[in-house]
């Protein structure tokens, strides 16, 4: 009698995003992108001389308040 193997759901790998892609995906421009890496931390990963993103990581991000305006004036959209 053989024993059947566990099925292993493959994963399948979230693709990485340039800062076009993520302003894009955000509505937001590129120089509000990089704003947001430098003064609210905004999750994205340094690859040579690139930032790229996960949207997963960054609609999490926004859901949890990292996008939120704190001193009442509007970010350069």
């Amino acid at each position: 009698m053989a024993v059947a193997e566990a099925e292993v759901p493959i994963a399948m790998s979230e693709p990485w995003l340039s800062a076009d892609d993520i302003s894009a995906h955000l509505g937001v421009t590129k120089d509000t992108v990089y704003l947001w890496i430098a003064d609210k931390a905004m999750p994205a990963h340094k690859v040579g001389r690139l930032w790229k993103f996960q949207a997963s990581e960054v609609d999490e991000w926004v859901r949890s308040g990292g996008a939120a305006v704190s001193d009442g004036t509007s970010p350069p959209v």
